[in-house]
C-alpha cells in the first residue's frame, strides 16, 4: 500500500516537470518516472495476489479471472484516455505562462495534468479502500534492524533467483518480451511518421489499447481451455513474426500499423497469463522483491537497444529475437515438470 502511495507520489512529480523548459528538471522527471514505473509494475500486482491468496484465501481460478478483469478496465481507461488526450494536446497552444518562462502550459502538457487528477484520485482510493500488506499473512517478529531484515530478504531473493530454474526463465521471459515492448513504445511513433498527413496519436494510442484490450479479454474467455503458459507460447510466437514483418515493410505505413496492432494484442494476452505464472512461481514471502529484480535486466535490455543509436529496422529485428527467445524459455519451462514455488528453506548458498 506504501509503495502504491509512493508511486502515485513520485508520478505526480515526474508529470509536473515536463511544465518546465529545463534540461536537468526534466531529467530529474524522468529518474521519478522510471522509478514510478518499476513500482507499477511490481507493488500493485503483489498487493492483488498476496490479498487474493493470503488473505482472503481465494481459488487459483480466481486469480485469473482477477487479472483479466484488471487489465481490461485498465486498457477500457487507456483507450478513454487516448481519445481524451488527443482533444486536449490539440485545444490550446503550448506556450509560456508569461513572455521569457520557462513555465509552459497547453498543447502536450494538456494529458500529463489530466494524469495528475488521475493519480491524485487513485492516491486517494489506495488510503481509504486499501489495506496494507507485507506478503505474508501477518509480518513475522523480527529483533533484529529493520535494515537488517531488508538486506537479509534481498540477499535470499537473489539465491533464489539463481537458484530456481523456473524463476530464471521467468526472469528472462520478462527481460524479453518486456524489454521490446518498451522499445516499441520508443518507436511507434516515428516509425508510423508521414510527410503528408500529420498522425493522430492520441487516436493511434486508442486504437493500440483497443487490440490490447481484446488480447486480455481473449486470455480472460480462454481460462479452462488454455494454460496460461500455453497463451504466452502463442503471443510470443505471433508477436516476434508481427514485428518481424514490421522491420521487414518499414515504410509502408499501414503493413507496420497492422503489424503494431498485432504486436499489441500480443501485450492484452502478455500481463494477465504472465501474472499468473509468476504467482505460481515465485515464493509470496519474497515476490516484491523478485518481481522488482527481474527488471534489473529488463532495463538493460531496454538501455542497451536505445543507446546502440540502431536504425529503426534493427531495432524491430532485435525486438522479434527478444520475443523467440521469450518463446524458447517459456517452452522450457512447460517442459519441466509441474510444481510449486521454491521452498526459501530448501535453497542451499550459491
Amino acid at each position: 500500500k506504501n509503495c502504491a502511495l509512493v508511486y502515485c507520489a513520485l508520478y505526480t512529480v515526474s508529470c509536473l516537470t515536463k511544465h518546465v523548459k529545463s534540461y536537468s528538471v526534466l531529467m530529474f522527471g524522468r529518474i521519478t518516472g522510471g522509478i514510478a514505473t518499476s513500482l507499477l509494475f511490481s507493488c500493485f500486482e503483489c498487493w492483488m495476489v498476496s490479498e487474493h491468496q493470503a488473505r482472503h484465501k481465494f481459488s487459483s481460478g480466481l486469480l485469473s479471472y482477477m487479472f483479466g478483469l484488471m487489465f481490461t478496465l485498465m486498457y477500457l481507461v487507456a483507450i478513454l484516455s487516448g481519445f481524451l488526450g488527443e482533444f486536449l494536446a490539440a485545444g490550446a497552444p503550448l506556450k509560456p505562462v508569461a513572455p521569457n518562462s520557462i513555465i509552459y502550459f497547453g498543447g502536450a502538457l494538456g494529458p500529463f495534468d489530466i494524469a495528475i487528477v488521475c493519480l491524485f484520485i487513485g492516491g486517494v482510493s489506495i488510503i481509504f479502500l486499501w489495506e496494507e500488506n507485507y506478503g505474508r499473512e501477518a509480518p513475522e517478529h523480527d529483533s533484529r534492524p529493520a535494515e537488517d531484515t531488508m538486506l537479509r530478504n534481498f540477499a535470499e531473493s537473489v539465491r533464489l533467483c539463481f537458484s530456481d530454474r523456473k524463476m530464471l526463465l521467468v526472469g528472462l521471459i520478462v527481460a524479453s518480451f518486456e524489454g521490446s515492448m518498451y522499445a516499441f513504445v520508443f518507436n511507434w511513433t516515428p516509425a508510423l511518421e508521414s510527410s503528408t498527413v500529420p498522425p493522430p496519436y492520441g487516436l493511434i494510442f486508442a486504437l493500440f489499447m483497443m487490440a490490447c484490450m481484446s488480447g486480455a479479454a481473449i486470455a480472460t474467455m480462454t481460462e479452462g481451455v488454455m494454460m496460461p503458459a500455453t497463451r504466452l507460447a502463442v503471443a510470443f510466437g505471433i508477436g516476434a513474426v508481427a514485428l518481424f514483418i514490421a522491420a521487414s515493410s518499414s515504410g509502408n505505413l499501414k503493413i507496420s500499423f497492422a503489424s503494431f496492432l498485432i504486436f499489441e494484442f500480443c501485450v492484452g494476452i502478455y500481463f494477465p497469463s504472465v501474472g499468473i505464472v509468476k504467482s505460481q512461481v515465485v515464493p509470496e514471502k519474497f515476490r516484491a522483491s523478485i518481481y522488482n529484480l527481474y527488471r534489473v535486466p529488463l532495463n538493460a535490455v531496454v538501455v542497451g537497444l536505445l543507446l546502440t543509436n540502431m536504425k529503426m529496422v534493427k531495432v524491430y529485428q532485435m525486438c522479434s529475437l527478444l520475443l523467440s527467445i521469450a518463446l524458447v524459455s517459456i517452452c522450457a519451462i512447460m517442459s519441466t515438470s509441474t510444481r510449486g514455488p521454491c521452498d526459501p528453506n530448501t535453497v542451499k548458498n550459491v
